[in-house]
């Protein structure tokens, strides 16, 4: 803390808070036993019945099978639809979790079919297409539980970009006449969207006499929640390897939020990629006095990097938590 120093208007004490980083039975044994009824026929020479045979199912006609399709593949485009409009973790693994299932579903109804003869290749490649695209869906969502990818958008971009979602889709066009198709949105190319360093994303009025500085010295962009009595008072974008002031910061006790990653998609207001969640681990008051001869105030610097000395640590946020 560096001592307070006398102005023409006022006095101004400036704190200093730096933070810390956060870095980002036995199986049962027991003796085999074996029960049952060996069944002979009529006297000791008998031959042993055998058992029944499942029938086999009836071959579809076109119509039947295109509405087969149709009642297979309309969950997954639901799903999937879905999917494209989910912006954050909040509900991200939830849907990929439904979607899988919706894939899993179609597999299930469709192996069980036989479809006309002229497309039986075309089917059985179909079906397996729809397996690797399921399995896709389950790596997504690992990556959704370890933030690697933070938005439906970009789990169906990552697809796109990996030919997981053109491969289902090229398999689809071989079933020529016939409803196959289960991506019905186009996923956006890749994208490395950022804010301005110091642009606000939301305020209310500042019309405080401190300020509170921000230094982001890490490797990702971040955008910083001000919070007052449960209420967003500042949202801001700061760049990496930058820092900005907010000035005007009104009286009062803040809680404050930040968040790193890549991509920073405005509409949903969450990063895309690489997404971290955070609060400062103390609260930040700020408070003016007034005297007879003298206006005094506070003002802080908040580090959103290690430092040595460091003297707060973070505190992990889970995505529903974090107020955006």
């Amino acid at each position: 803390m560096t001592t307070p120093r006398l102005l023409a208007c006022a006095v101004v004490t400036l704190v200093a808070l730096t933070a810390c980083t956060s870095s980002p039975s036995d199986p049962v044994v027991g003796p085999a036993t074996a029960g049952g009824t060996v069944g002979l026929g009529q006297g000791s020479g008998g031959p042993a019945s055998s058992p029944a045979s499942s029938p086999a199912a009836a071959t579809l006609t076109p119509d039947e099978y295109r509405a087969e399709l149709e009642e297979a593949r309309g969950p997954v485009r639901d799903a999937v639809k879905k999917l494209a409009a989910t912006g954050g973790l909040k509900s991200l693994g939830k849907q990929l979790k439904k979607t899988s299932g919706a894939v899993e579903g179609a597999v299930t109804r469709l192996s069980a079919l036989a479809p006309p003869a002229e497309v039986k290749t075309q089917h059985d490649s179909y079906v397996e297409a729809l397996g690797r695209l399921r399995t896709s869906f389950d790596t997504a969502r690992q990556d959704a539980e370890e933030q690697r990818v933070c938005t439906g958008p970009a789990v169906l971009t990552g697809m796109a970009e990996a030919d997981q979602l053109s491969d289902v889709e090229d398999v689809a066009k071989t079933l020529s006449g016939y409803p196959a198709s289960v991506i019905p949105v186009k996923a956006a190319k890749k994208r490395d969207r950022r804010l301005p360093n110091g642009r606000f994303i939301a305020s209310e009025g500042r019309t405080g006499r401190a300020y509170l500085e921000l230094r982001n010295g890490t490797r990702q962009d971040a955008v910083v929640v001000l919070v007052r009595a449960k209420k967003k008072a500042v949202t801001v974008y700061v760049r990496k390897k930058s820092k900005f002031k907010i000035r005007g910061v009104r009286d009062g006790s803040y809680k404050v939020y930040y968040t790193f990653g890549q991509d920073w998609d405005a509409k949903a207001r969450t990063f895309t990629r690489s997404c971290t969640f955070e609060q400062f681990g103390k609260s930040v008051r700020f408070r003016t006095v007034h005297t007879a001869t003298q206006i005094r105030w506070t003002d802080w610097t908040i580090t959103l990097h290690a430092v040595t000395g460091g003297t707060v640590k973070p505190k992990k946020v889970k995505p529903g938590d974090f107020p955006s």
